[in-house]
This record gives structure tokens, sequence and C-alpha cells, in this order.
């Protein structure tokens, strides 16, 4: 599954950040809880409407913007 599934962007959700699945969860929020040394499975545990395959996108995600890629055509 490609994140481009999962990371969405609605201009009136969270200032308009990228966020997963349509949740006000956005993908720095997941970043940041990995930077701080969160385990996915901790992560999970603490939100059990993630899955494995949504904090995968936010470092897929967060990849691509660091190579200058944007999200084309990022839904709602």
């Amino acid at each position: 599954m490609s994140y481009r599934e999962i990371i969405t962007v609605e201009p009136g959700k969270r200032g308009g950040r990228p966020c997963i699945r349509g949740m006000r969860i956005t993908v720095g929020d997941v970043l940041g809880w990995l930077a701080a040394g969160m385990s996915v499975a901790e992560i999970i545990a603490d939100y059990p409407e993630l899955t494995e395959a949504d904090i995968l996108a936010c470092l897929a995600f967060a990849a691509d913007k660091e190579k200058g890629r944007e999200l084309a055509g990022a839904n709602a």
C-alpha cells in the first residue's frame, strides 16, 4: 500500500497538515513520537486506531518530502 492511500490533507483539519486516514493525528505527531524514542508497538498501544502500515506511511511520506517530492493529488 502506498502512503498516498493513507496520508490525507484537508484544509480545515489540523491547519491543513498531512493526517492519517482523515483522523486528527498528523504525520508530524507520529514522527515526533518516533523521534522521542517510542516504538511502533508503544504508539499503537497508546493510539489503537493506528496501524503499523499507518506509521510506515508516515516514514515514507517524510522520506519523499525530504527528497523534495510533494504529496500530489492529496485527498480527504
